[in-house]
């Protein structure tokens, strides 16, 4: 799985997803952009988007419980750190991916690799 939030912002194309309004600090957000699940969290205020999936399983994560930084698949106990996608216990072993985010004009928006 890829972090894009490694990448240099000017090899993103950011996509707008939502008014910033719609996600208060402790909750998240699902979208679909070109085909990839992403949930994004507000975690204290500060905005983190990773695929809405689990690398040991290949499920989706939906609802599962955040735990200070991490995200804990509901199903085997994998965790995620949100902020940057790292497995950080077993059963997984693989990173999911993360994307950046940011809020410009009150939209909040996803950064994916240019498409050319």
């Amino acid at each position: 799985m890829y972090n894009y939030i490694q990448l240099d912002p000017a090899e993103l194309e950011f996509v707008i997803v939502a008014d910033a309004n719609e996600l208060p600090p402790g909750e998240r957000l699902f979208v679909t952009i070109d085909e990839a699940q992403i949930v994004i969290f507000n975690l204290a205020g500060m905005l983190y988007a990773i695929g809405d999936v689990c690398s040991h399983d290949g499920n989706v994560l939906d609802d599962a419980p955040v735990e200070g930084n991490d995200v804990v698949c509901p199903r085997h106990g994998a965790r995620f750190d949100v902020r940057n996608g790292k497995a950080v216990s077993l059963p997984a072993v693989v990173d999911i991916p993360a994307y950046p985010v940011r809020v410009r004009e009150r939209q909040i928006e996803v950064g994916f690799p240019n498409q050319q």
